[in-house]
């Protein structure tokens, strides 16, 4: 096996496993709705995710782990993902509040700052950033 092919397994995994943690928060009202759906099938496309993984996945996302990237701005992207998902329902409840704290830390965010920082995603998601802006002002308000 060449070091291509171990990067590529390593970084379809970790993919996989960035997925799945997206479809946990889907899954927190019990259902994924058409609206969520459409929003997976995208992010499984442009993850690379194979129709094999993206069953298993479905399946028992709990399987797989959070594996928190090392650059900042690689969780904050994570973040904007998962943020997403569950905004995309339209239903910010306490428990996916929760999950997504949870989440947050799960992506190497403190968890002394993992509320304000979801809280603030939130909000951004909700007048509708695009990707760039929303690293820029999770950045800013920890300036």
């Amino acid at each position: 096996m060449s070091i291509s092919d171990l990067y590529s397994s390593g970084f379809r995994e970790r993919n996989r496993d960035h997925f799945a943690s997206i479809v946990r928060v889907a899954l927190t009202d019990g259902e994924i709705n058409d609206e969520e759906k459409a929003f997976l099938d995208r992010l499984a496309n442009n993850l690379d995710i194979s129709k094999e993984d993206y069953e298993a996945v479905l399946e028992n996302p709990t399987a797989y782990k959070i594996n928190p990237p090392v650059l900042y701005d690689a969780r904050l992207e994570r973040l904007y993902d998962i943020g997403r998902m569950v905004y995309a329902d339209h239903i910010a409840d306490d428990h996916e509040m929760r999950i997504m704290i949870r989440m947050a830390i799960g992506l190497g965010f403190t968890s002394a700052n993992a509320e304000f920082i979801v809280k603030k995603a939130m909000y951004l998601l909700n007048i509708g950033v695009d990707l760039e802006t929303f690293i820029e002002e999770i950045k800013h308000m920890n300036r």
